[in-house]
Order: structure tokens, then sequence, then C-alpha cells
């Protein structure tokens, strides 16, 4: 398994203009993120949604113009928006716009109220499914017809005649196309067929793991090897200066802040990559743990029944927690560090101290 990549997801629709969407894009890019991702909506799920929706690849194409290195894309365009011939231009402008920095995510739309709010026909889900496929067939057409020669496609919805296929992308043959979601037999087929990388949106780990075993097994059944795809995920993550503010951040879009049922431990991505290990943290990242170390601490250990001190190996002390009793000792890269006080005793971590007071300090993280 290659590092893991941490990219940026944002979901404008429920209140965010283009100069917002560019802030998070520059602050991303300058942070290290290796791509900035937004939604494909035109309604808020939840709250007024003020200012109101922006177009994604309309969005997209600006910040082509106005960031330098970050890869760019959706999460995912909705196929019911756009006929296929227009988005596979759209497309591959802003691939050309950004100097190749497109990542192409396609999904058959899901969203009933957003299409009746804006005169968009909404079709059964099984005829959405039937012209997400053939918008990927004629999209992936279009972009590998060669120079000179004409693309034509006769299809139950779409049909395409001696279209030249132009413009092409600046990426070739064409930008990473990503799908996604939980279904059964049609969407791992499709990935098998079409797809760069496979995403599940804000799915349990449980389900995570069964979803990617099924189109691990439809991508070899189609004759790719399975480790050709990128298997990806989204997570729902609140941030902020204390743990106040990340409560409040949450409750804007009613969730509760409890950082470690969001956490994947290396134990479970172990279990679904067999073979895999983390790689060690560069100083950077390490030093971006600090804080998320300290505040997981202090909800977790609050009741430790010791002053209980959080260590690297080379004595950088993290958090130090407690106002007396005997002193215990947790000592482990950051990473680890930060698994322990989310409670999970696989954390490669050690312990000096009393043994009995180590045992207490663990026991003092249940009930989280």
């Amino acid at each position: 398994m290659s590092p893991v990549d941490f990219r940026i997801f944002v979901e404008p629709q429920q209140g965010a203009g283009y100069s917002d969407q560019l802030a998070v894009a520059r602050t991303a890019e300058s942070a290290g993120y290796s791509a900035f991702f937004r939604s494909d909506h035109y309604l808020a799920m939840s709250g007024d949604g003020l200012p109101g929706p922006t177009d994604s690849w309309v969005t997209l194409a600006g910040l082509a113009r106005e960031t330098t290195t970050i890869r760019l894309g959706t999460m995912v365009t909705s196929a019911t928006f756009r006929h296929p011939g227009p988005l596979a231009i759209s497309v591959a402008q802003v691939d050309e716009m950004s100097g190749g920095r497109v990542e192409f995510g396609l999904g058959a739309g899901w969203f009933e109220a957003e299409h009746r709010a804006y005169a968009i026909p909404f079709p059964t889900l099984g005829e959405r499914f039937d012209r997400l496929t053939e918008q990927l067939e004629i999209i992936t057409g279009l972009w590998g017809t060669p120079a000179g020669e004409t693309f034509d496609y006769s299809g139950t919805h779409y049909s395409v005649s001696e279209s030249p296929g132009l413009p092409k992308p600046a990426q070739t043959p064409h930008p990473p196309i990503i799908l996604g979601g939980m279904g059964a037999k049609r969407t791992p087929a499709l990935t098998a067929r079409f797809a760069t990388e496979f995403n599940i949106p804000f799915a349990p780990l449980d389900g995570l793991i069964q979803q990617y075993a099924r189109v691990a097994a439809a991508v070899e059944d189609a004759g790719r090897a399975k480790d050709s795809l990128t298997y990806s995920a989204a997570f729902v993550l609140c941030a902020g200066r204390d743990d106040a503010e990340i409560a409040r951040r949450a409750a804007a879009i009613g969730r509760e802040a409890n950082v470690a049922e969001m956490f994947i431990h290396h134990e479970d991505v172990r279990r679904a990559r067999p073979g895999w290990e983390p790689r060690p943290l560069d100083d950077q990242t390490a030093s971006a743990l600090r804080r998320p170390v300290q505040m997981m601490a202090r909800m977790t250990l609050r009741k430790a029944p010791a002053t209980v001190v959080l260590a690297t190996p080379d004595g950088d002390t993290l958090a130090t927690l407690g106002k007396g009793g005997p002193r215990v000792q947790v000592t482990g890269d950051p990473g680890e560090l930060l698994m322990f006080a989310a409670g999970r005793d696989e954390a490669r971590v050690d312990f000096d101290g009393p043994a009995d007071t180590i045992a207490a300090v663990k026991n003092s993280r249940a009930g989280l």
C-alpha cells in the first residue's frame, strides 16, 4: 500500500461563495495537501445555504487559474446536471487551464429536491445508472478519439455522430476518473471498467471494508490488478483552536464532536490491506499532530488517577495531565500517542510507571 494521502473536500452548497472556496484551496495548497475537491450540488441539505450555490466546474475553472500545484476535482459531478458532450468539453478545458491538475469524479445523482428546485429532470434510479454508464462511455470515447478522426455512439439515452472529440485534456489519456458509492453490483462493475479511484463517502468501517472487497473482486474479474485502483474514503472533520470551538462547529452541521469515533486505527487498515505498514512520520507531520494529541488527551485522560506524560522517543513531551499521584509516562510516535489517547489499545506505545497505575490509566479512557 502506498502512503496515505490526505485531501480537502468541501460542500459549498451549505454556504460558501467562490472567495471562501478560493481561500480554502489556497490554504490547503500552502499546507501541503495534495488536492482540493468540492461537491456538485445546487441545494443545501440544511440551513439557508447563503449566499447560494456555485457551479462546480465554473468554480474549478477559477481555482485552476488562482492556484499552482494543488489538484482539483469534484466529489462527485452529477450525471443528471449536464449532457456528456458539454461536460467532456468543460472538464478537458479546466484540465488545460490548470496545467493537468483535474481529477474527474462522476456519479448518478441522488438528491431529488435540488432537481425539483432548479428544473432538472430526475429519472428513476435504474435510468440514472443507465445514463451514468452512457456518459462514461461517451466522455472517455470523446477523449480517446485520435486527432483527425471522429467518434460515433448510439445509446438508449444519448447518441453522438461524427464528433471530432475535441478539446483533449492536458493529461493523457485523460484525467483520473473517480467513481464511488455503496452499490453492490453496478457500482463495482462500472468502477472496474472506468475508474482510476474508488471512493466511499461517510461510511462506517465495516461497510467500507465490505465494499472495498466487492470492488477489488470486480476489478480482478475485469482483468485488472486490484491494486491498479486507488481506494479512498471521505470523512467529516471539524477543526478548531480548542474543544469548545470544535463542539460549536460540529453542532453547526448537526454533529457531535467525538474524535475517537472518526479514527481508523493502523490495525483496522492492516486487516483490510494485509502486508501494509505505516510509514515513519516526517518532522512536519509529527509537529502537526502535537495539538490533536494534546486535545484528545485532555478529553480522554482527564480522570486518570495519576500524572500522565505523553512523550516521543526523542524526549519531546507532547502533553502532561493530572495534578499529582503516581507518574506514568507513555512513549511513542505522535501518531501512536494520538491512537492511544483515542482509546485504542493496539497503539504501539511503551509505559513507564507502577503496573497498577498503568492499568488504571488505560481504563480511564473507557466510555469515551
